[in-house]
Parts: C-alpha cells; sequence; structure tokens
C-alpha cells in the first residue's frame, strides 16, 4: 500500500505533523491510565466491570470508526479498487485487519482494563507505556530487522532504569499478597500487544485513519454481540444495563472517541513518521506523567525515585530520539530515490 499522506495533513511540514501527533498521543494515554484506573477502582467508585469498560470504548469507537470505513470502502470501490476491505466496513484487507484488531484492538482493551482492577496507576505507569520501547524494538529487531544502533540502545537501557525507578518501590511488593501481581501482569502483556499492532502498521505502511478502523472493525463485529448477549442473560457479571447513563457516555467518549479514534490516528501517524522504536521512546514519557497525575490526583504516594526516574526516561529520550537512522538504512534509502 502506498505511503500517501491525507490531504489535510500535506498542508504542514513531516516534521510538524509527527511532533504534534507525539504531543496528543502523550495526553491522551496520560489520561487514559488516571481515568482507567479510577473507573476500575470499586473503592474509587467505579461501578462498571473493566469488560463494561472495555464495551463503552469499543462501542464508542464503533459509532463514528464503522461508519468511516464503510464510506471509504464505497469510495475504493468507486476507483476500482477492489477486495482491499473486509466485510465491507474495514477498509483494509481480511488478514491485515484481523491481526490489528486482534493484537491493537480486542486483546490490548481486555488485558489493559482487567490490570486496572488489580493494580494500582503507578504500576500500569511503569509497565504499560514504559515497556513499550523494549517490547517495540524485541520486534522490530525481528519482523522489520532493524539494527538498535549503540546510541538508541543506551536509550533504551535508561528509559528501562527510569520507568523502574519511577514505580520501584510498589514494583518491589508487587508479589507480596493480594492480587497486584495479576495486574503486574496484565499491564506487561497489554503493552506486549500494543508494540506488535505497532511494528504490523510500520511494517505494512499503513495509513493512520485505516488503521485505526482495522483495529475496531474485529472487537465491534464479535466482542460487541457477544458480550451484550452474556450480559442480558446474566452468564457474566456485568453492569451495563445497571449503571448510570452518564457513566456508560463517558465511558464511551473518553475511551472510544479519545483513546481509540483520536490516539489511534496520532499514534499511527507519530509511527510513519517517527518509526516505531523511536515513537516508542516518545511515549516513554507517559510513565513520569501518569505517576506524577497517580500522585496528585489518586493520592498514590510519592517517593524520591519519582524524580530520579524521570531524568533518566527523559536522558533515554534524547538519546534514542536524537539517534540517527543506521547508515545502511541511509544506503537503501538513498538508492531507492
Amino acid at each position: 500500500m502506498p505511503d500517501v499522506r491525507h490531504p489535510v495533513l500535506a498542508r504542514f511540514s513531516p516534521r510538524t505533523v509527527g511532533i504534534a501527533a507525539a504531543v496528543v498521543t502523550v495526553l491522551i494515554w496520560t489520561s487514559f491510565i488516571l481515568v482507567a484506573r479510577a473507573s476500575s477502582d470499586p473503592a474509587r467508585g467505579g461501578v462498571l466491570t473493566p469488560f463494561d469498560i472495555a464495551y463503552c470504548r469499543i462501542l464508542g469507537a464503533s459509532l463514528i470508526l464503522l461508519p468511516w470505513g464503510a464510506w471509504l470502502v464505497r469510495q475504493d470501490r468507486a476507483r476500482g479498487v477492489l477486495g482491499a476491505s473486509w466485510l465491507r466496513v474495514s477498509p483494509l484487507p481480511a488478514h491485515i485487519t484481523v491481526k490489528l484488531g486482534f493484537f491493537g484492538g480486542l486483546l490490548y482493551a481486555l488485558l489493559a482494563y482487567s490490570g486496572f482492577a488489580h493494580a494500582p496507576a503507578l504500576h500500569a505507569s511503569v509497565l504499560m507505556p514504559g515497556s513499550l520501547p523494549l517490547w517495540t524494538a524485541l520486534l522490530a529487531l525481528w519482523l522489520l530487522r532493524e539494527r538498535i544502533t549503540p546510541a538508541r540502545a543506551l536509550g533504551l537501557a535508561l528509559i528501562v532504569l527510569g520507568d523502574l525507578l519511577v514505580g520501584g518501590l510498589s514494583l518491589l511488593g508487587a508479589f507480596d499478597g493480594g492480587s497486584v501481581w495479576l495486574g503486574d501482569v496484565l499491564f506487561m502483556t497489554a503493552a506486549m500487544c500494543w508494540a506488535v499492532y505497532s511494528v504490523l502498521a510500520r511494517h505494512y505502511k499503513l495509513d493512520a485513519v485505516r488503521a485505526t478502523i482495522a483495529i475496531t472493525t474485529l472487537a465491534a463485529v464479535t466482542f460487541l454481540p457477544m458480550y451484550t448477549a452474556l450480559a442480558l442473560t446474566g452468564i457474566i457479571q456485568s453492569s451495563l444495563f445497571h449503571a448510570p447513563l452518564a457513566d456508560i457516555a463517558f465511558q464511551a467518549m473518553f475511551q472510544g472517541w479519545g483513546s481509540v479514534v483520536i490516539s489511534g490516528v496520532t499514534f499511527t501517524q507519530m509511527i510513519r513518521h517517527f518509526g516505531p522504536v523511536r515513537s516508542t521512546m516518545i511515549t516513554a514519557v507517559v510513565p513520569g506523567l501518569s505517576a506524577l497525575g497517580a500522585v496528585l490526583l489518586l493520592g498514590e504516594p510519592l517517593h524520591w525515585n519519582l524524580a530520579v526516574g524521570l531524568l533518566l526516561v527523559t536522558a533515554g529520550i534524547l538519546f534514542g530520539v536524537r539517534a540517527g537512522v543506521p547508515v545502511a538504512s541511509k544506503k537503501v534509502a538513498a538508492t531507492a530515490a
């Protein structure tokens, strides 16, 4: 698929678009961690279960993305592009839609929200966006054959060390008892799923809008009807049909429209500009910001390791983002040009 920029984005330089996409992504991801923890924790008045919140996320995103996807498919067919869609809703082929939707849409949401029911936001700050650079670097090395330069390796090491320090004290007590350890495992697995999605998006050179529609399509046509039936029959515990409408509407708008539609487009656009490894290094500021928000807004304890961790993460980002493209890649690009 050709890597053609959207007509609106063509008015701005690639650098401007990439930086703007990075800023929006970081802000939404930071808010996502704080809102998801506050919503999933019964002790803070949360009434919806983790799967309920995932349902609202998928439903809210589907209201925008599925009609958008159907319109794109009709436009493609009008231009004579056949076979590049799935169910006439996803504007990407079936095999790509299923891969993206399984890892970046369905599995990520179910794992992440389930983790927030067991572990605090500080754990999520460290183990979700904080572990993305490592997961993505390993996957890009394996699938995309992207070489990890010494500068980028140093950046990864600093980011990992900084992320561990931000939540170090709480991580040390993760296995003391209770179910906190389960939340930690779920966070790590969710981060790995999102890393798979980011590398696949780069591998297929996907348009940001089409990729975001694809990750929602699979969840919309599989999870939504199945979960609705299970909740209505009482087979699973759900508060969807008993919770205040305002709570459901808020989750659908924030989790669906914000966390999926807006950040999905900006994250994929950021990948197209910076690449998957450097993109996830940029999002490594999210652990520090969300940890600070957890301290100020959720009342989670503040320790000295927060300040040191933020400094290490910032240094890691500078090393990673400023690390130039490997010489071999530059030669290939010059040859292609």
